[in-house]
């Protein structure tokens, strides 16, 4: 990712802040983590680390398009999606957590990981984001995959 994407991924994402300023001000001398509230500009799937990575493998194949946004936190084994914003939320299944508007999301600056959070697929600035039913294809094909595999530990 050149300086030039790093920049314009700073400020797509700084922009969803109530105080851009003061979110890139935390990146570069706080705590490297900014809340920042879902469900203006986008909305966060989040699915365990296990299903997400495999998605994440399975959204590279062509003729697919870049994927989106997304993001790991390797503390709580978890991968966030990303995807336009939807009031509904209609999203339903074991382990998937949706934040929409009103929830906040713990996030990185897309230009380094900090602690536990670091970009997959950092945001590029354009404004590019999942395609909920691109996604949703890819979640039930990984989801197949991981029935038919035997677990690698009785924690997961």
């Amino acid at each position: 990712m050149t300086n030039r994407m790093w920049m314009q991924g700073v400020e797509w994402l700084a922009a969803a802040s109530a105080d851009p300023r003061a979110c890139k001000w935390e990146w570069d001398h706080g705590e490297g983590v900014s809340l920042l509230e879902a469900g203006r500009f986008w909305d966060v799937l989040s699915v365990p680390d296990r299903l997400g990575l495999l998605t994440l493998d399975l959204l590279w194949r062509p003729p697919l398009p870049v994927p989106g946004p997304t993001l790991v936190d390797s503390a709580s084994r978890r991968v966030g999606f990303f995807l336009p914003p939807d009031p509904s939320g209609g999203w339903i299944g074991g382990g998937l957590r949706y934040a929409g508007k009103g929830a906040w999301v713990a996030v990185p600056p897309p230009y380094r990981p900090t602690r536990f959070l670091e970009w997959l697929v950092p945001p590029d600035g354009s404004g590019a984001l999942h395609r909920p039913a691109t996604l949703e294809s890819a979640l039930r094909e990984a989801n197949g995959a991981l029935a038919v595999l035997r677990p690698v530990s009785d924690d997961q």
